[in-house]
C-alpha cells in the first residue's frame, strides 16, 4: 500500500472497519509502519455517515476505506462537502456503481478514488499470487472468465475453528510447488488487454431463471442507470411457478420511483427473462456489519402479475385454467 500510494507525515488514516473485516489490517498497520497518524473510530461508527463526517472534519482525515454501499450512504449525508483534507478514498468488497463513483468525484473535491475505473483489481503485490481458473481447472487466457484464486506466502492457514469451510475454500495449488495452496475467492474475473485482472462480479450472483443463465450484476447496472434510482440490488426468490428475479431500489433525493414505468424501461433495455418480476421500492438498502448490502435482510416481495386478471370463459377455458394453475403452482 505504501509503495502504491505513498502516505507522508501530513496524512491521517481513519480505522473504522470491524476486526473481522480484512480491510482493518491495512487500516491499522499501514499508517503505523509508514509513520502516519492513525485515528481509531468507535465500534459501530463505520455504519454512521454523520459520525464518519464528524471524524473526517475533526481529525482532518486524508485517507479512509469505504465499501461501495456505505459510500452511497455517506454521499447521501449533508455536510460532506465541508471536508478539505481528504485525499484517498479506497473502495473494495463490492462492485462500484458508476453513478456512485461520479457523485463522489463531484462532491469530494481534491480527492481521488482508487481502483474503480473498470473494477480493475490490477496485478498482485509482492509475495502474493493471483490467478484465474475456469471450472475445468484451466488457467484463463485473455478475456476468459474464471474464478479468482489467491496464493503466496502471505496466505492464511484457514478459518479458525471451521475445518469444513477451510477445506472448501483453501485448496491445493494444482500447478504450484509441492504443498502450495490457493484460496477460492468466489469472485468472477478476467485478464484484460493490459495484463490486469478485472472484477466482473460474484460467482454466487449467477442464477438460472427459466433455463437462462443471468448475471444479477447486469440487471443491477440497468436499474442504477435509471435517473431516479440511487441504490439497487437484484436477487432470485422462489415464488409461484419457480424462481423469479426481484429488484430492490431506493430513490434519488427528491425523486419518486414509479415501479410500472421502471419495469417498462427495463423491458426496452433487457431481454424479458432478465426483467425482474417484482420491483420493491425501499427507503434504503439494509447493510450488514461490514457495511455491505445484506441480501438476507431484504423484505419479502409479493408476487403479483403486472397484467389485469381476465377470468376464463366457458367450460374449455375453465378446464385449461385449472390445468395450468396446477402446472404453474398459481391460484389463477
Amino acid at each position: 500500500m505504501q509503495q502504491t500510494y505513498g502516505l507522508t507525515v501530513v496524512d491521517t488514516v481513519l480505522h473504522k472497519a470491524p476486526f473481522c473485516f480484512d480491510v482493518s489490517v491495512w487500516e491499522i498497520f499501514w499508517p503505523l509502519t509508514a509513520g502516519v497518524r492513525l485515528v481509531v473510530a468507535n465500534p459501530g461508527d463505520h455504519r454512521d455517515p454523520a459520525r464518519i463526517t464528524d471524524l473526517i472534519l475533526k481529525h482532518e482525515i486524508t485517507t479512509l476505506n469505504f465499501v461501495p454501499a456505505m459510500l452511497q450512504a455517506f454521499l447521501a449525508h449533508e455536510g460532506i462537502e465541508a471536508q478539505t483534507r481528504l485525499r484517498y478514498v479506497i473502495c473494495g468488497g463490492e462492485a462500484m456503481p458508476a453513478a456512485t463513483q461520479s457523485e463522489a468525484l463531484r462532491r469530494l473535491k481534491g480527492m481521488s478514488l482508487q481502483n474503480l475505473a473498470k473494477c480493475q483489481l490490477g496485478s498482485p503485490s509482492p509475495r502474493r499470487k493471483l490467478t484465474c481458473w475456469t471450472n475445468l481447472w484451466s488457467e484463463c487466457r485473455r478475456a476468459w472468465r474464471g474464478e479468482l484464486y489467491i496464493g503466496g506466502e502471505l496466505l492464511a492457514r484457514g478459518y479458525l475453528g471451521r475445518p469444513s469451510l477451510s477445506a472448501e475454500r483453501f485448496v491445493a495449488d494444482p500447478f504450484g510447488e509441492a504443498g502450495g495452496r490457493l484460496y477460492r475467492t468466489g469472485d468472477l474475473v478476467r485478464w484484460n488487454g493490459e495484463g490486469q485482472l478485472e472484477y466482473l462480479g460474484r460467482i454466487d450472483h449467477q442464477v438460472k431463471i427459466r433455463g437462462f443463465r443471468i448475471e444479477l450484476g447486469e440487471v443491477e447496472a440497468q436499474l442504477l442507470s435509471q435517473p431516479e434510482v440511487r441504490e439497487a440490488v437484484v436477487v432470485a426468490k422462489e415464488g409461484p411457478g419457480g424462481a423469479r428475479l426481484v429488484g430492490y431500489v431506493s430513490a434519488q433525493a427528491g425523486k419518486v420511483i414509479e415501479v410500472s414505468e421502471l419495469r417498462e424501461r427495463l423491458g426496452r433495455a433487457l431481454p424479458d427473462y432478465m426483467v425482474p418480476s417484482v420491483i420493491v421500492a425501499v427507503e434504503s438498502l439494509p447493510l450488514n456489519a461490514n457495511g455491505k448490502v445484506d441480501r438476507k435482510a431484504l423484505p419479502e416481495p409479493g408476487f403479483e402479475s403486472g397484467q389485469e386478471y381476465e377470468a376464463p370463459q366457458g367450460e374449455v377455458e375453465e378446464a385449461l385454467a385449472r390445468i395450468w394453475s396446477e402446472v404453474l403452482g398459481v391460484e389463477r
